[in-house]
């Protein structure tokens, strides 16, 4: 009898988390590649390996995986006028009504998505919380977010590289907003704000690689390698 109950609770959990994917997945089409539905299958896998390490429910930590950015699309549209994570907390909502979890979880998948945010106004207070807030962090460090700052610079038009202008000076979404400026206002932060033990191996990694590669690609920008 305890057999079939476990059997039953992974089949529920494995129909509910196939459910979200697809109904978040939807939710992506006109995305911009910086921010797309490949960006949220990346934070998921993350959120796997440290949930894991830190001992999550993890029924609630790959559902709100799936669905932390389905707000973005709004967000982009209003040119940042609309905030993503609020908005994709309200949608949230409906999406996991219907599936067979507590309301506590429930509320925690909704918190989830709304605290994920950099600069957003919600702390992460769970466990779940903090992981997904680390993983969607760590997905824009390291080789994969030298990659998409270089991506999102292509998306709004900016150059490769600037010399002649402080990237404190250089205005957002302009032809100044290079991967280097990103790198350096933003980047350069994130390791310093990551929550998690696990995290924060992992983002100490991801730093240093940065670090290192901005420094050849300063050089051979400059012609001295």
């Amino acid at each position: 009898m305890i057999q079939k109950i476990s059997d039953n609770y992974n089949h529920f959990a494995a129909s509910s988390d196939q459910i979200v994917k697809e109904r978040a997945k939807k939710l992506f089409e006109g995305a911009l590649n910086s921010h797309n539905w490949e960006h949220t299958l990346r934070v998921y896998k993350l959120c796997g390996h440290i949930g894991a390490a830190e001992g999550a429910d993890m029924d609630v930590l790959l559902i709100a995986a799936y669905l932390h950015d389905i707000g973005r699309c709004s967000q982009d549209a209003s040119n940042g006028a609309v905030c993503h994570a609020e908005k994709g907390a309200e949608m949230a909502r409906s999406i996991i009504q219907d599936l067979p979890l507590s309301d506590m979880q429930k509320e925690n998948i909704i918190h989830c998505v709304r605290s994920h945010r950099f600069r957003g106004n919600h702390a992460p207070r769970t466990a779940e919380a903090k992981i997904l807030f680390d993983a969607d962090k760590l997905d824009s460090i390291g080789a994969v977010g030298v990659a998409r700052a270089f991506l999102f610079a292509g998306e709004v038009g900016a150059r490769l590289h600037n010399p002649d202008i402080d990237v404190e000076d250089a205005r957002p979404y302009s032809k100044d907003d290079t991967g280097f400026r990103e790198f350096k206002v933003k980047l350069t932060k994130i390791k310093d704000r990551i929550l998690t033990k696990e995290g924060q191996e992992m983002a100490r990694e991801r730093h240093d690689f940065m670090e290192e590669f901005f420094k050849r690609f300063l050089e051979e920008y400059d012609g001295k390698r």
